[in-house]
This record gives C-alpha cells, structure tokens and sequence, in this order.
C-alpha cells in the first residue's frame, strides 16, 4: 500500500458515500412533493412518516460524507466547509429544520401547527438537493479561494492557510449559472426518487395515481437538466496536474479524456444511465411494478460515482480555484499524511459490515408497507 494507493482509495470511498448521499435523498425528493402527492391531512401523515423511516439514513450519511472528508483531505474540509460556510450553513440548517420538522409537527402544544412543520420539510426537500447540487457542481467549475500553506508558520492572519477569495463565503457558487443548472439536475433527480420510493412503500391507491404525472415531469426536466452539464463539463476545458511538477494547467475536453483513458469509469457510467432508464420506463409503462427504485437507485450510485472518481483521479485538480490555478486542490496536496490514510485504511474494512446492518434495519423497516390502518393505531409522526 504505497501513499498514491492510499490517497487513490480513500478519494473512491469519499466519492461511494456521496454517491449513496445523492440516492438517499429520495427522502428529500418525496418531501418536496408532500403538498403535490398528499391531498388531504391523512395523505400526507402517509407521505411523512413513509420518508420518516428513512431520514436518519440520509442525515447519517450526510454527516458521514464530510467525515471522511475531513479525516482523509483535511486541506479540502478546511478551504470549503470553512471559506464556503455560508453555502454549508444553509445546507446543514436546512436538515437540522428537517430533523425538528419530523419530531415536532404533531407533538402536543405545538403552536406553529402541523403544516408549518410540512412546509419546513418541503424547504429542505427543495434547498437540501439544489445546494449540495451547486456546492458539488464547483469541482468542475471552481471556486474562489487562495491557499497560503506558508502561513502555517506565522502571518499577519495567523496560522490559517486557506481562505475565501471575497466576501461572500461560498454564496458566489449560486451565481454560476452552471452551478445551478446542476444543482436542479440533483433536485429533479430527488423528486424521481422521492416518487418511486413512495410507489414501492406508501400502500394508497389515491397517492399511487397521482405519481406517474409527477414522476414523467420530473424526469423530463432531470433529463435535460442533467445532459446538458453534462455535454458542456465532457467537452469543456478541465483543471489537469502535471504529474512530475503539481502544476495545474487547462487542458481541453479534460473529464472527456479522464473517462476514455479510464475506460471502467465509462462503462459505470453507461451501466448506470441504463439502469436509471430502465427502471423509470418500466415503472411508468408497468403499472403494478413498485419497485423502480431499485434499479434506479443502483444506476444512481454507479452514475455519480463515475462522475466524483474522474473528477479526482488520472492527474485532475477535484477543487480547482478560480483566483489562481496553482491554489487548486488535487488528491496529492490535500490529503492526510501517509500514516493516517493508513490506520484508516484498516478501520474501513469494517463498512462492509455496517452496510450489513443498514441493509438488515431498512429490510425490517419495510418489512410492512405504510398504510391508513399504521397511521391511525401505532406510533406515527
């Protein structure tokens, strides 16, 4: 296990839990539909406590991402999460309001009332995905940010190396207009998985005929919302290192040269697409077929995992900044020492059996699927 393996590796299981990060938000996707779905006060209690079985595997999941994060690229954690808090603030308030949102909305003396508290689910399940969206979509765009790695050893601003290029701290990535075509990308996404989430575990004849209409218009606009970032990102410049100097250059049609040189990243790409396609065609033309998201899900994880590895591997700086080329971060800069990478290495071995455990809880979850009769008499949000 040399220190490029090491470094190589952890950049494939940050990108693993971001790619699991983007299909939980399903959770996200169906509460951004609570009033388009749910009709009546009793669909929507369906809705609510169908996504509030799940919500904690997405928050987990969350919070997980940028762990591993900070633990194996410490540089990144500190440039972003700290230059950009702003952008990670509002991401974070959103889910912190989702969290209370659940607990709270048919709690005795509340006195917003329970829609205040839906809608307080529906701004998460709209503002969660689009801002992850655009805070993702900066590492093919870039950011505004400098990087003063001398400051370790005295300055004028103390030991910090890394700071926003203005003051907007991370809020300048919404008026990328490419940042947010992607960051609708997300949410439209969410909402076909919110919507095929629903079908396979809401048992409601009323809600199930509305979510073909939903899950059409949603896709649609995830479609061309999606291909064209992604047309534009394989065919426009990227940030490439060099690998004998560090040295970051543009070089045309870059992510396009990443996924022809590693040939494996464009077969998950084209195995996910196909997934995806699959089961969204068979749910819409199949109507008593319920369990789209499967499929999907898969070809989503497989999709967005293509995308995070190529932007990481095969010499390409993953957090370009716009300020300066030089201040880009790449897998080789930023990461931990080798020591660190290493004892964590052996501590990831464990995953397997945590994913176990969460396969053998959602089973049991979902061991009955939601209806009128579980919100009436048992426990219910």
């Amino acid at each position: 296990m040399t220190y490029v393996f090491l470094q190589h590796y952890w950049w494939l299981l940050v990108s693993l839990l971001g790619a699991l990060l983007v299909f939980l938000m399903f959770v996200q996707g169906a509460n951004s539909m609570i009033f388009s779905l749910g009709k009546t006060d009793e669909e929507r209690r369906l809705l609510i406590n169908s996504t509030g079985r799940k919500w904690e595997f997405t928050f987990t999941t969350l919070v997980t991402f940028g762990g591993a994060f900070f633990a194996s690229f410490p540089l990144f954690y500190s440039t972003s999460f700290g230059g950009a808090y702003w952008l990670w603030m509002l991401i974070l308030f959103s889910f912190v309001l989702q969290a209370v949102s659940y607990e709270f909305q048919n709690k005795l003396g509340n006195l917003l009332g329970p829609r205040t508290f839906q809608y307080f689910l529906v701004f998460n399940g709209v503002l969660g995905p689009l801002l992850l969206g655009g805070a993702v979509a900066t590492f093919f765009d870039g950011s505004n940010f400098v990087i003063e790695k001398e400051n370790l050893l005295g300055g004028d601003s103390g030991p910090i190396i890394s700071a926003w290029a203005n003051g907007s701290h991370g809020l300048d990535a919404l008026l990328d207009p490419w940042n947010l075509i992607f960051g609708f990308a997300v949410l439209q996404l969410a909402r076909v998985l919110g919507v095929l989430y629903i079908i396979n575990n809401v048992n409601h004849e009323a809600i199930r005929k509305r979510t073909n209409t939903w899950l059409i218009e949603s896709t649609i606009l995830f479609l061309a919302f999606f291909l064209t970032f992604l047309i534009r990102t394989l065919l426009k410049e990227g940030y490439a290192v060099v690998p004998e100097t560090g040295e970051v250059q543009m070089e045309s049609m870059k992510y396009l040269h990443n996924f022809l040189q590693m040939p494996y990243l464009l077969v998950l790409l084209l195995i996910g697409v196909g997934l995806v396609l699959y089961g969204i065609i068979r749910t819409v033309l199949v109507k008593t077929y319920r369990r789209g998201i499967w499929p999907v899900g898969i070809g989503v994880v497989l999709v967005v995992l293509a995308l995070l590895v190529s932007v990481g591997w095969n010499n390409t700086a993953y957090y370009p900044s716009n300020v300066d080329l030089q201040y880009s971060l790449t897998i080789d800069n930023s990461s931990s020492s080798e020591f660190t990478l290493r004892t964590m290495f052996w501590v990831s071995l464990l995953i397997p059996f945590v994913l176990a455990y969460i396969f053998y809880a959602w089973r049991k979850i979902d061991s009955k699927k939601i209806d009128s009769e579980e919100i009436q008499h048992d426990e219910a949000y």
